[in-house]
């Protein structure tokens, strides 16, 4: 397996979705019911291909992720060959950008000593969709880039 089994309220949401994956191989209700019953190891294995399946195709769309924690924010604007990054650390240790408090000050500090951004640009060495797997196992969420675009924007002026 290369990335990790959906959850069962995945697989669940993902039901038309696997009975496709299933069909595809020949497999109908009757036969999958007698493969859990009988060789589980089996249906755990078709279970982790239709994992990676999925995870393949999401991954494979993802252009931007972001990630939040006490004092950075790290915006990931993927492309097929190199992911661009713009880091956001605020530099005042009570300052915490999880909560609501914390993103106004950031709103009102951002142009200020307390607040330091960098860019960055890295080519994808190995699998794109590994090193995107990867952010996402370390917190990372897939977003429409609205944020990253307005930083984006902001910072080249």
């Amino acid at each position: 397996m290369k990335y990790t089994r959906l959850t069962k309220e995945q697989l669940e949401e993902l039901h038309p979705e696997f009975i496709n994956f299933l069909a595809s191989q020949s497999i109908d209700k009757n036969e999958w019911d007698t493969i859990k019953a009988q060789n589980p190891e089996t249906a755990e294995q078709e279970i982790d291909v239709f994992s990676d399946l999925i995870w393949e195709g999401v991954l494979g769309n993802a252009k931007y992720l972001e990630h939040y924690s006490k004092n950075y924010i790290f915006l990931f604007h993927c492309t097929e060959v190199h992911m661009m990054t713009i880091i956001i650390r605020a530099l005042v240790p009570e300052v915490n950008l999880l909560q609501k408090e914390g993103l106004q000050w950031l709103s009102d500090n951002l142009f200020t000593d307390n607040v330091e951004v960098q860019r960055g640009q890295k080519v994808f060495t190995d699998d794109r969709n590994m090193e995107i797997f990867n952010l996402i196992q370390q917190g990372a969420i897939f977003t429409d880039g609205d944020l990253f675009e307005q930083m984006s924007g902001i910072l080249e002026q």
